[in-house]
């Protein structure tokens, strides 16, 4: 994974000082990147039984749409409080400073459907392990949580302990 590494540029200071922004943008400009991207990765779902993907708000859609589409799932997004034009179900979070609300539609995932989660990047886990208390809120089966980079010094593991995460490229 050391040439889609490679792909991901770093941004220091964004978006605020201290913080060192892992820039995907130039992996999604490279055609043969992103695909053997989408491809290592959906080659990791091959004996999981997914009938949804859930991606979360925004870089976490590229990739949740593209697996979704390749494994022939429903794609569901999760958004910040108020971006869902239907009824929706939230959690709200605690973040460094303060705390977030994320919304699904309360439709989205019927009982015991099989939910792989997506997104681009695990940091402390928070945002995740919202997203893993909505799927459980409507009685989903979490499959597994997939991310294209792990920041493995913020332990965002240990937020998600007793689900099958699988990361692409760990920093």
């Amino acid at each position: 994974m050391k040439d889609l590494a490679e792909k991901i540029r770093d941004i220091p200071d964004f978006p605020k000082k201290g913080i060192l922004f892992k820039d995907i943008t130039p992996l999604l400009a490279d055609g043969n990147a992103f695909k053997k991207t989408v491809d290592e990765l959906s080659d990791r779902l091959r004996t999981k039984n997914i009938d949804k993907v859930v991606s979360i708000e925004s870089r976490g859609f590229i990739f949740g749409a593209a697996l979704a589409y390749k494994l022939g799932a429903g794609f569901v997004p999760v958004r910040k409080g108020g971006k869902l034009p239907y009824k929706t179900c939230a959690v709200t979070y605690d973040l460094e400073y303060g705390q977030d609300t994320l919304e699904m539609h309360e439709d989205a995932i019927r009982k015991d459907e099989g939910v792989l989660i997506v997104d681009d990047l695990l940091a402390t886990g928070g945002t995740a392990s919202a997203v893993v208390d909505l799927i459980v809120k409507l009685s989903g089966r979490i499959e597994g949580i997939l991310f294209l980079i792990e920041l493995e010094f913020l332990k965002g593991r240990e937020k998600l302990k007793g689900y099958d995460i699988f990361s692409l490229i760990k920093f």
